[in-house]
């Protein structure tokens, strides 16, 4: 019996160097790689953050005996960089295959599958379309292609046909959610329909967001540092603000919450600016005194959420987010937080009412966040049982035991 080749060429448009690739990448491909296969990862780095971090991820991934070939991410002039980095990507993927001879090019996103489709149709190699959401849709409902703009309905009309291509060739398809399977197998225009999918959300490393793995007395400090006493309520926002998570929104939840909960504290764990969010805060005439803002490095992220007793964030209803999976859910629920939440999100709602791990409100209006902050504030949550729910549904482990899965289907 021929012995499988596990020769896996990984490509991603995000660096590998920002958080997202530290949280959302390398942790899955360790896991792979400590199952016997051979990676190699062609990422695309933005520059400023690079230098910093490229020692601390180059010596992680040599530890791993993964092979990492960093590429520089260009940014202008708009759609030609992106063109040129496809290209770059393309011509570099090739170059590695003459090397390593891959058996499966596995594609974040589509800007790489651009090279993953292209490497199937030269060399047959399996294709992973990866796709993690709807991002030409995604694109247009954030306000970053107007349509109205021909430049962009061209680009997007391509990236729409391209989509196609990629679902129509992939051996394997990976959404973030139940809800863009289902949604992808509604899709007249695909000739393969139901094509062949499997969902594996954003996942968490779960010994890293734990409460017992907080030192007590770093917390202690922190919460010094912070003005916080034992008495305040700590709702908790983490991650940055934008394009998709409704600052306005949840800051009329949060007034809402104060006028029933005496020191209501709202605490943003984000890299955004200070003065933006203190700006908004004081158009809603929100005390100042119960708003903090401070920023946390990845790996003091959960000593900073130890300080909540609960967590917000409220996503831009679009049709793209669909297949959306906020990755502070799990991280989140890993360490027995609630959340506070709105509907019409991916998974999102499914997960908190099936593992009972917070409050969705249905309509973003002052009605519902009436009801929602009085069932956050009477309601006694299950630490354990949310926890649990993040081990069943987040794990790092059960995604990797995913991602072994479709590796194993593809190669045997």
């Amino acid at each position: 019996m021929n012995t499988p080749n596990k020769n896996i060429l990984y490509i991603s448009y995000d660096g590998m160097t920002d958080p997202l690739g530290q949280s959302q990448v390398i942790p899955y491909l360790a896991g792979l790689s400590d199952n016997g296969y051979f990676i190699t990862i062609l990422s695309f780095e933005k520059i400023e953050v690079y230098p910093k971090n490229a020692d601390l991820i180059s010596s992680i991934l040599k530890k791993k005996n993964i092979n990492w070939v960093p590429l520089f991410y260009t940014k202008k002039p708009p759609v030609l960089s992106t063109l040129w980095d496809a290209f770059q990507m393309i011509s570099k993927a090739t170059e590695l295959h003459h090397m390593n001879n891959f058996s499966v090019i596995h594609c974040r996103s589509y800007i790489s599958a651009l090279a993953g489709l292209s490497m199937k149709r030269k060399f047959g190699t399996k294709f992973i379309f990866d796709m993690r959401g709807f991002w030409a849709d995604e694109r247009v409902d954030g306000n970053i292609w107007k349509l109205s703009n021909p430049l962009f309905k061209t680009i997007y009309t391509f990236f729409k046909k391209k989509e196609k291509e990629f679902l129509e060739n992939a051996d394997r398809v990976i959404t973030l959610t139940y809800a863009a399977e289902k949604e992808i197998h509604t899709w007249k225009n695909i000739s393969n329909n139901p094509v062949p999918i499997s969902v594996i959300p954003c996942c968490v490393d779960m010994a890293k967001f734990s409460q017992e793995k907080v030192d007590p007395m770093l917390k202690l400090q922190l919460k010094k540092d912070l003005g916080l006493e034992n008495a305040d309520y700590v709702l908790a926002y983490l991650g940055s603000l934008g394009t998709w998570y409704m600052l306005d929104e949840m800051l009329d939840f949060f007034k809402v919450l104060s006028s029933k909960k005496q020191k209501a504290k709202l605490l943003f764990v984000t890299n955004n600016p200070l003065e933006g969010i203190m700006a908004a805060v004081a158009k809603r005439g929100i005390d100042k005194n119960a708003v903090i803002v401070t920023q946390a490095s990845f790996e003091k992220v959960p000593t900073y959420l130890s300080l909540s007793d609960a967590s917000i964030f409220f996503i831009k209803p679009a049709y793209s987010k669909k297949g959306s999976s906020p990755i502070k859910q799990g991280e989140l629920m890993s360490m027995g937080i609630p959340v506070v939440c709105n509907s019409n999100v991916g998974d999102t709602e499914w997960i908190v009412r099936k593992y009972q791990s917070g409050i969705v409100v249905d309509e973003l209006n002052d009605s519902s966040y009436e009801k929602a902050a009085t069932e956050l504030l009477n309601s006694k949550f299950d630490t354990a049982h949310i926890i649990k729910g993040a081990a069943e549904y987040f794990s790092l482990d059960v995604g990797v035991t995913e991602y072994l899965s479709v590796y194993e289907k593809l190669l045997n």
